[in-house]
């Protein structure tokens, strides 16, 4: 113990980057404990479609959409979330909604503005289309 507290006053720099770094990593964990968007596997995703209809909402580019995405999924764009062009995606603010961006990091954003038009249950589908792919699941590719 007397040389923890020896290496603290040695090196408060260093110290004082442990302590915020690890406070950074509480303060995620209870964010994602606590919050209302949730983030789901691949296999969970799969589930709430089959079993309650879920819709998926892919913000990725067209061309990425194109290259292949998720049975039935619809392609809205994060600008077009923000500004409440939900192509007809109004009508299903009870129905499961799972945002899937490309590697599960941009998709909170677009999660976090639906929640806020009123969305119940929002997800986001943690790890992306990568994730997707990476468990050998299906894609649909369509053409220009």
């Amino acid at each position: 113990m007397s040389q923890f507290i020896e290496f603290l006053g040695n090196h408060p720099l260093l110290s004082g980057i442990w302590v915020v770094l690890f406070l950074l990593i509480v303060g995620s964990w209870l964010k994602s404990m606590f919050s209302s968007i949730k983030a789901i596997s691949p296999t969970q995703l799969t589930l709430l479609v089959n079993r309650e209809n879920a819709v998926v909402v892919d913000i990725r580019s067209e061309d990425e959409f194109r290259k292949g995405h998720i049975t039935d999924a619809k392609n809205i764009k994060q600008a077009e979330i923000d500004s409440q062009k939900l192509a007809g995606l109004e009508k299903q603010k009870d129905a499961p909604i799972i945002v899937v961006c490309q590697a599960g990091m941009s998709a909170s954003k677009a999660a976090a503005s639906l929640a806020k038009q009123g969305f119940t249950k929002v997800s986001i589908l943690q790890g992306g289309m990568g994730a997707w792919t990476g468990a050998s699941l299906p894609v649909v590719k369509t053409k220009r």
